[in-house]
């Protein structure tokens, strides 16, 4: 593996793979021992998976976030204008540590559930539109037809919402491709 090639795996893959390391054992490998060992790591589904670009706006599916520590540092890694598609539904989770990311990235904010109070409730006056959709196939028509510009639209739930990880990941990906 070259250098270039571990570099663009991204920030994620690399910190992932440094945090699952042994401090002494990483002391003790050499520059190309340690590329080899990287690069043997599979990468983890439904984390910051590029799903598809459509008319120049990409679709990151971050379905395994399930903590606003998690989304945190998804937002962080986007470079473009965002539009962050979260679970709604929730009373107990407290998404106060994210709101100075979302006040610098996120765009729009379109809340999946019946009952969205506490997103809206957080995100008010700082992120300039939020949005309800029941589902993701709507979550998704909204954050496609939004009209902003150059957009990265995520898919980072920030809690539980009952749904198995996997179940989301892939209905979040079909319907990218049924756009």
């Amino acid at each position: 593996m070259t250098l270039e090639s571990l570099a663009k795996q991204g920030r994620e893959k690399i910190y992932t793979n440094l945090a699952g390391m042994d401090t002494v054992k990483l002391k003790k490998l050499r520059d190309e021992a340690m590329r080899l060992s990287f690069s043997s790591f599979d990468e983890m589904k439904y984390k910051l998976e590029f799903v598809a670009r459509i008319n120049g706006m990409e679709f990151v599916n971050d379905a395994s976030s399930r903590t606003p520590n998690a989304t945190w540092y998804s937002l962080d890694t986007m470079e473009k204008p965002v539009i962050w598609i979260a679970n709604g539904d929730v009373n107990d989770v407290d998404f106060e540590t994210l709101k100075p990311l979302a006040l610098r990235k996120v765009r729009m904010l379109i809340c999946v559930g019946s009952d969205n109070t506490r997103l809206h409730d957080t995100f008010a006056g700082t992120i300039p539109v939020i949005a309800d959709a029941r589902n993701l196939a709507v979550a998704l028509d909204k954050a496609f037809y939004s009209g902003i510009e150059n957009a990265v639209t995520l898919f980072s739930p920030a809690c539980e919402n009952g749904e198995a990880v996997a179940e989301q990941g892939e209905e979040f990906k079909l319907c990218v491709n049924e756009l």
